[in-house]
């Protein structure tokens, strides 16, 4: 049977913004125009956000039902791909752009600086913490690439093909999870701080080229982040969990 339209309103309202952008990632684009995080403040539930943000909660329901009704590719469907697959493209893409990107970035944002440090002294602040983003994401990177992922992938594979899993692998997981998630918070404030410093990527009426490109590089940045997050936390995270408790059934 069919569901109302106050059924589904009513659903929507209960479900968490990452679960709603996990169900179905053209979302994501409506909640970016809003300023709302799904990645790492998206556990709050739908209802919750609208009223914290004062949005209003028929508008947005209008504007989510709009996004899903345009056409998708499978390609984008990440709830469907397996385990392998969604780390692996995590690695290609989201990882390697950031190995890419940190270097450069923090190099103008130290260059910028130099050059309106004076009139703009957040520009201090903002450099600095890009610095941390940068030591952190590094220490995140090599956390997932050599220790969780690894782990994940042989775990999957096991519990695909009937043969044992190890306890220290399901010990592995449930550790890494742990560390992982809260890394990403921490993550996400700095970004979020950022954010809040450059009053929202406004480009400053004295700025020079460098830092016009700093600040969009600083935004892309933010984007690529917000999805990576999103991609980890609410589809692989929970999906790892899955076979940790699989593995303690």
């Amino acid at each position: 049977m069919k569901e109302s339209k106050t059924e589904q309103k009513k659903l929507l309202s209960e479900k968490t913004i990452g679960e709603i952008v996990a169900d179905d990632y053209r979302t994501a684009r409506v909640f970016e125009k809003y300023g709302i995080d799904f990645c790492c403040g998206g556990q709050e539930s739908f209802a919750a956000t609208c009223r914290r943000n004062r949005i209003d909660l028929d508008t947005l329901t209008r504007e989510i039902d709009a996004a899903k009704s345009e056409s998708v590719k499978q390609s984008d469907d990440y709830t469907s791909w397996e385990l392998p697959s969604l780390i692996d493209y995590i690695i290609n893409f989201h990882h390697t752009f950031i190995k890419e990107n940190t270097g450069p970035i923090a190099a103008y944002s130290h260059k910028i600086v130099v050059v309106h440090g004076v009139n703009h002294p957040e520009l201090i602040e903002i450099a600095a913490i890009f610095d941390k983003i940068s030591v952190d994401l590094m220490a995140h990177l090599r956390e997932e690439e050599d220790r969780f992922f690894p782990t994940v992938k042989r775990v999957y594979t096991n519990r695909k093909t009937g043969s044992a899993v190890e306890s220290k692998d399901i010990e592995t997981i449930g550790i890494s999870l742990k560390k992982l998630r809260h890394e990403h918070t921490e993550i996400g404030d700095s970004i979020h701080a950022i954010r809040h410093l450059t009053k929202e990527y406004a480009i400053p009426d004295d700025a020079c080229n460098t830092l016009v490109v700093t600040y969009r590089k600083f935004k892309e940045f933010e984007d690529d982040i917000h999805k990576h997050v999103h991609l980890e936390n609410n589809i692989l995270f929970p999906k790892a969990e899955q076979l940790l408790h699989e593995g303690n059934s």
